[in-house]
């Protein structure tokens, strides 16, 4: 009984911790965009990892499922805004990330990106720059 015992709790240490690796300051994940405004969910965006940056695609829309981004320039003209990359190259550095850019579809507009969290690795601040100096930083949550 007790060899049972210490695998159930050796299994279950090893999924706690697992979980906890997955969720502490792990940006790739599906993240739910939040309307600044109404304070609604607006999309979900899927972040990944690819050659060391990271990348992010929108995964759904809350409404309008069926927008393009008529506003986009170049090969993002006119695309579904479902399954639009809008954020690429990405980089990690130290504890946020930088280097990037996000692209605002309803806008047609590409920012430099950072992103970051504070204390909480459910909730990550987005910044996106504009070439002024001004900015506007968005509060995701992991869906």
């Amino acid at each position: 009984m007790s060899k049972t015992y210490t695998l159930l709790l050796f299994i279950f240490v090893v999924l706690a911790s697992n979980l906890q690796a997955q969720n502490t300051g792990a940006i790739t994940g599906s993240w739910k965009t939040i309307d600044d405004e109404t304070g609604e969910t607006k999309s979900v965006v899927e972040i990944y990892e690819q050659d060391g940056k990271y990348f992010g695609r929108i995964a759904s829309l809350q409404k309008n499922k069926d927008a393009r981004c008529t506003e986009c320039s170049g090969k993002k003209k006119d695309q579904p805004i479902v399954g639009l990359v809008i954020i690429e190259d990405l980089k990690k550095d130290g504890d946020s990330w930088s280097g990037g850019s996000i692209l605002d579809p309803q806008k047609g507009a590409t920012y430099k990106l950072s992103a970051w969290f504070d204390e909480d690795p459910n909730t990550l601040y987005i910044r996106g720059k504009h070439w002024t100096g001004l900015y506007r930083t968005q509060t995701w949550t992991r869906n």
